[in-house]
């Protein structure tokens, strides 16, 4: 939720998220990619654990804050910032946006470059997005191991990806390692659109199946991957951080407790 964009914005416990709808993402990044010698841009994709999450994590609320477009990620979300701003909205969600901007990409040109995953994933992802998009350009990928990088390593990667130029970077390391690694790197890559993409890498690679549309678009998404094989991994974010959740927020609308959103507007260079 940058200070630059011109959209409006709901206060969800402390987070700004913009109201957008995916043509406003397209008319952005066409903006953003015209300059590939620039800073990168970042989209958070966030949803009611992001939010959570960010209650107690300093850092965390500064990057969503921060972000470029911090789109709502999530029904109930959209639902509520269509009711109280009025406007058009749609929901960003990793997988939808980066579907959108892979059909989009057919007009457009956009290439693609895939951060994270582990190493069969993110090939069966990228087979994925080429067998549904012929027309697609995924220009590179690369799934780092579990430890920290080297900075000899980070340098090499950023290297690597600053000489193919990719227009669109998913990042899945998972939330919040994903999040940091984007602010860690959108003055080290040029030119690019960032996107947290989580269980993106996951969903498209085969290893979770993906809520059917109608579920998806019924807001009980959580639901149905609750009840799915990850619910060992799934029941503490989807039981007990929901609950956080609207705890807060509902301190937040009956005037208890409020928590403004503290956006900034990033710099083009680093100081």
């Amino acid at each position: 939720m940058a200070e630059s964009n011109t959209f409006k914005v709901a206060n969800f416990i402390g987070i700004g998220i913009d109201a957008v709808t995916y043509e406003d993402i397209f008319n952005s990044i066409d903006k953003w990619i015209a300059n590939k010698e620039g800073r990168s841009h970042h989209i958070a994709c966030v949803n009611a654990f992001c939010v959570t999450l960010a209650l107690k994590n300093k850092r965390l609320a500064r990057i969503y804050n921060g972000a470029d477009i911090t789109g709502p990620d999530g029904v109930p979300f959209v639902k509520w910032i269509k009711r109280t701003l009025k406007v058009p909205c749609d929901r960003i969600a990793a997988p939808d946006t980066i579907l959108e901007l892979a059909k989009h990409s057919k007009t457009t040109g956009y290439t693609f470059y895939l951060y994270g995953g582990d190493p069969d994933v993110v090939v069966k992802m990228k087979q994925y997005l080429e067998d549904r998009f012929p027309h697609i350009r995924i220009v590179g990928y690369y799934s780092p191991p579990f430890r920290a990088l080297t900075e000899e390593e980070d340098a090499a990667i950023c290297e690597e990806i600053n000489r193919l130029k990719p227009d669109i970077i998913s990042v899945g390391l998972g939330t919040p390692k994903q999040d940091y690694w984007i602010e860690d790197h959108l003055y080290k890559i040029r030119g690019s659109v960032l996107i947290a993409s989580g269980a993106t890498f996951d969903f498209f690679g085969g290893r979770i199946k993906m809520a059917p549309e109608f579920i998806r678009k019924s807001g009980f998404e959580w639901l149905y991957r609750l009840f799915s094989k990850d619910f060992l991994r799934l029941w503490r974010r989807y039981i007990l951080m929901n609950m956080v959740f609207m705890w807060n927020f509902g301190l937040q609308n009956l005037h208890i407790k409020t928590r403004t959103p503290e956006k900034w507007q990033r710099p083009e260079t680093r100081n």
